[in-house]
């Protein structure tokens, strides 16, 4: 079981790095609104510019906690529970715009695998 944990963690880590990092100003059929960026993202849910960059640290920071709760195994709940909060904002800002659900599949398979983490360590 703590292989199938490792490779949800593994898995959201890279996610989050890769929208972070390498697609900020990249397209995506998951952005809200018609936002062809990260920032005209932000300024489609009526967010500060100053918000879209904390929220990038945050999600950064966290995916990199996962990596290193391979090794240091308390820091794995903080880390999901920061996230999972995230995720159920970055939901109620996709619903906030009327995006079609498709929108919010990211963060809801992260909210999964956040809840199977979370069952599977927890028990």
């Amino acid at each position: 079981m703590m292989t199938l944990i490792m490779v949800l963690q593994l898995i959201i880590a890279i996610g989050l790095i890769n929208v972070w990092l390498f697609r900020f100003n990249k397209a995506t059929d998951y952005r809200g609104g018609d936002a062809t960026n990260m920032k005209e993202e932000f300024i489609t849910y009526g967010l500060p510019v100053w918000l879209m960059y904390f929220i990038g640290a945050m999600k950064v920071s966290i995916a990199l906690m996962l990596i290193i709760s391979f090794w240091i195994e308390e820091l794995l709940i903080y880390n999901l529970v920061a996230l999972a909060a995230l995720m159920i904002a970055a939901v109620f800002m996709h619903v906030k715009v009327k995006d079609p659900i498709k929108k919010s599949y990211p963060a809801l398979s992260i909210l999964f695998m956040i809840a199977l983490i979370m069952y599977f360590t927890m028990r």
